[in-house]
């Protein structure tokens, strides 16, 4: 008898929940039936980014604070973005090794993921990952990012909350603040604050913010913790300024602003991916996408005009909707 994966998902079973994940890793058409059934039950978990350069403590960070959330009675969903392994296409796992302490707790489901080339730090499939894992009934899910540096906005579009992870002696403070990844933070974490230069780099990061919220006028002046993960210091302040960040949201309606943004870009997003799914498997078959090259290459064919036309005649949009006319 085939195992109901979508039922055994809503009752929070590891396998079930792995399993799904896999399939929509790997493209797997089982993947869009379940998460078609599983998406009425979403919508109740608070998401979390961890986000930062490489080397900054974010899998320790996230050790402790899944450690803090469980003492208060909280299930707890991670979603490690790890880089892809160049030789098994797989992610590389480490994050896993770093939270040793937490990977027994059967209040805890941690699920590593390949970039696979994706830019922004995150994963291709990691937006429906936490959908599972939020219809099997996880209070809280964490999203630790690859670290990538100026490439890992995307996080502002699956988070509620994004903590921005910052070190003293890596010189990042000024390379993000030119990036714009500064911009993103919602509660800047200053880890490994036993290192010299600590101080300094929260006082820059502090006064960074002050400016902030006067020339944008932001209604939320993001705070800066200082903490050392790896001695479990700061973990109780960072969760303090997590909980009062999400209070802002809640009581200023600006969650559901926020999650009515990302149910847009999401839509969009996933129509995006599938136009390129469909259309590359149009022109895959009998060799078209080699000949259609061909003829490229040897000026017969203009790739403008061919957009257009693929466009026009195999989606069957209307000529107003398309932003290129070609002849």
């Amino acid at each position: 008898m085939d195992t109901d994966y979508v039922a055994e998902i809503l009752k929070g079973s590891p396998r079930a929940i792995s399993r799904v994940i896999s399939w929509l890793e790997n493209d797997d058409p089982r993947a869009s039936g379940c998460m078609e059934k599983i998406y009425p039950h979403t919508g109740r978990a608070y998401i979390l980014g961890i986000t930062g350069s490489p080397g900054s403590g974010k899998s320790s960070l996230t050790d402790k604070l899944t450690q803090k959330l469980r003492s208060q009675g909280l299930t707890v969903g991670i979603v490690a973005v790890d880089p892809t392994s160049p030789f098994t296409g797989g992610a590389i796992l480490g994050d896993r090794v770093r939270m040793g302490d937490i990977a027994m707790d059967p209040g805890v489901f941690i699920r590593s993921m390949a970039t696979r080339g994706y830019l922004g730090g995150l994963a291709q499939a990691t937006s429906n990952a936490v959908k599972i894992l939020d219809a099997a009934g996880k209070d809280i899910i964490l999203i630790e990012t690859v670290g990538v540096g100026q490439d890992e906005v995307d996080i502002i579009r699956i988070a509620d909350t994004v903590c921005l992870v910052l070190v003293p002696g890596l010189g990042d403070v000024i390379q993000s603040m030119k990036a714009g990844v500064m911009e993103i933070a919602d509660v800047y974490v200053i880890n490994k604050s036993d290192r010299p230069g600590a101080d300094q780099l929260c006082a820059e990061v502090t006064h960074r913010v002050a400016q902030d919220v006067e020339i944008r006028a932001r209604q939320w002046p993001p705070p800066v913790v200082q903490t050392v993960a790896t001695e479990n210091e700061g973990i109780d302040e960072m969760a303090d300024a997590i909980q009062a960040h999400r209070s802002y949201l809640e009581q200023s309606n600006r969650l559901i602003d926020k999650r009515r943004e990302r149910t847009r870009d999401e839509t969009l997003q996933m129509i995006h991916y599938e136009l390129f799914r469909a259309i590359k498997a149009y022109l895959s078959r009998d060799h078209r996408m080699d000949q259609l090259v061909s003829d490229i290459m040897e000026r017969r064919e203009n790739p403008y005009r061919l957009m257009h036309r693929m466009l026009k005649n195999y989606l069957r949009l209307p000529e107003s909707d398309i932003s290129l006319n070609a002849d």
